[in-house]
């Protein structure tokens, strides 16, 4: 048996990009698993159905694909010191360490920990090389020898369970870009902003569309910049809030998805893109690169202003490109989220 961890997911509406993967996961592996969250009065687990007291066999496992860490779980450190079955553990990154100045203060807190405790699970799934390179170092630094096998898995393409998009030519009237996540400065939107306004000053006629729920401790300055230019700018578009229908008639409109981000666990809405047949321009960081080297992405060095410029501006100019990229998206191959939930099924018997 495998025991699914939906200790913080249950009930919640999958905005994030945790929720959205915890979400999508579980909906793949729907009959391979038993959902269980953590009690805090018992310090065990139980069914996630009304908490009712779990009894794994030793060969049973239990699959967590969230953060925790022992002042969140209290009791989970010893749980894990001596388990009563194996234990598995999906690894995202370890951005609130790298870039604690721009992370929520409580993900600055939990991290270390978090990362600590995955050192006694019988077995990891990083979600990239870099993500697993992340971790592995970590432990490395911290002296720390685990117990656990670190590998790879590849995240899904397929978010919505659409069908993948055939080629096809850029979509009718003037260019548009679309970026995708949450406001805050690791997703770069400011510095998106920049080059937008350079591009317009010098030429190039497209719309940008951004989308995403604003950070509450990041995201405030970022949002008012956008409001104000919304309103001086009309090929500028915020989207606070955009249903899943409203986001497909985004990404069906768009001649390119942009990234700009300064860091990543795998970078999901490049997949996404990919996945809908959009060409995605993004950040030249070596988690992109390992999903951006098959094809169909312009890279553009990270935070490089003129290159993101001149990358941007080649793409609105030149149709070949753009349809070279457009054919490319569409006919790669891509991983999709029932090839995920197969691997670890598999990998967990």
């Amino acid at each position: 048996m495998i025991y699914y961890d939906i200790t913080k997911m249950a009930g919640k509406a999958p905005r994030s990009g945790l929720t959205r993967l915890s979400a999508r996961l579980q909906q793949e592996l729907a009959g391979r698993v038993c959902p269980v969250a953590w009690d805090p009065r018992r310090r065990a687990w139980g069914e996630a159905a009304g908490l009712r007291p779990l009894a794994p066999r030793p060969d049973d496992w239990i699959l967590t694909v969230e953060l925790f860490s022992e002042a969140e779980r209290p009791g989970i450190r010893d749980f894990i010191a001596a388990p009563p079955c194996r234990l598995a553990a999906m690894f995202h990154d370890a951005i609130p360490i790298r870039f604690p100045h721009i992370t929520w203060p409580q993900s600055v807190q939990r991290h270390p920990d978090y990362m600590k405790l995955l050192s006694g699970f019988d077995r990891i799934f990083a979600i990239s090389a870099a993500s697993r390179a992340d971790l592995v170092g970590f432990w490395r630094w911290q002296g720390i020898e685990p117990r656990t096998q670190v590998d790879v898995i590849a995240l899904g393409s397929d978010f919505d369970g659409s069908t993948r998009s055939a080629p096809g030519g850029a979509p009718d009237g003037r260019p548009s870009l679309l970026c995708v996540g949450i406001i805050e400065p690791r997703k770069n939107q400011e510095f998106l902003l920049d080059v937008a306004e350079a591009l317009w000053c010098a030429g190039p006629d497209f719309d940008l569309h951004v989308v995403g729920r604003v950070n509450p401790h990041f995201g405030p300055p970022i949002e008012r910049r956008m409001r104000a230019l919304a309103k001086r700018e009309s090929r500028f578009h915020y989207h606070a809030a955009a249903p899943d229908g409203i986001l497909r008639k985004l990404y069906a409109g768009a001649h390119a998805v942009v990234l700009p981000t300064i860091a990543e666990g795998c970078g999901l809405p490049l997949l996404e893109a990919l996945w809908r047949g959009v060409p995605c321009v993004c950040s030249d960081l070596p988690v992109l690169r390992e999903n951006a080297s098959g094809g169909g992405c312009l890279l553009a060095a990270t935070g490089d202003a003129a290159d993101w410029r001149a990358k941007l501006g080649s793409l609105l100019a030149d149709p070949a490109q753009s349809g070279r990229l457009r054919r490319e998206a569409a006919t790669r191959p891509l991983p999709r989220w029932a090839d995920a939930a197969a691997a670890l099924a598999t990998a967990l018997t």
